[in-house]
């Protein structure tokens, strides 16, 4: 019973000191962001495999022919224009897009697993990731403005800040922790 005590005064500073949300609030935010990335690493993992698959020429050729004919109504110029990136493209440089969504799919499954895993330098990682990147989306949304652009924006800009509080209330209620300890 002695010890009861002692676990309740060290708990209610906590509570009281600031208005820190409570951690099982921050958990279920961070798994839902962890799910978000894990999602991302996924997606990237098949690009990556997709695009060392189209690295020999023949598997490169049989997509072109494919997209030629391929039949898709009020969509030709669309499809006329892929088949002519892709050619403009070529094989070859494949290998550096799946190179590229290999390291961006590491990257997102580090933030993913940390996240999920609940590990404060995850919070902080995930910030630096996400953030360095907004500037570039942002350039992209505003010289070729798509409305899924905008979206992604704003969903990265809303995970920073919302992983930015978070690590900081995680931060002030463990620096309250220690202090009351001591």
């Amino acid at each position: 019973m002695g010890g009861l005590p002692v676990q309740f005064s060290v708990m209610s500073p906590i509570k009281n000191a600031s208005p820190i949300a409570s951690p099982a609030a921050h958990h279920a935010g961070l798994r839902v962001i962890a799910i978000y990335e894990i999602v991302k690493t996924v997606c990237l993992v098949l690009v990556a495999v997709a695009a060392f698959h189209l690295d020999r020429q023949q598997n490169f050729e049989q997509l072109v022919h494919w997209l030629e004919h391929l039949s898709l109504a009020d969509s030709n110029g669309l499809r006329w224009k892929l088949v002519g990136l892709l050619q403009d493209f070529g094989p070859s440089r494949f290998v550096a897009v799946g190179a590229v969504a290999l390291g961006y799919a590491v990257l997102f499954g580090i933030e993913g697993i940390g996240l999920w895993l609940g590990k404060y330098w995850a919070e902080w990682f995930t910030v630096i990731a996400t953030g360095s990147l907004i500037p570039l989306e942002l350039y992209e949304t505003l010289h070729g403005f798509g409305w899924l652009k905008l979206a992604t924006v704003i969903g990265n800009l809303a995970i920073v800040v919302y992983l930015v509080r978070v690590a900081l209330q995680t931060r002030a209620a463990r620096h309250a922790l220690k202090h009351h300890t001591s």
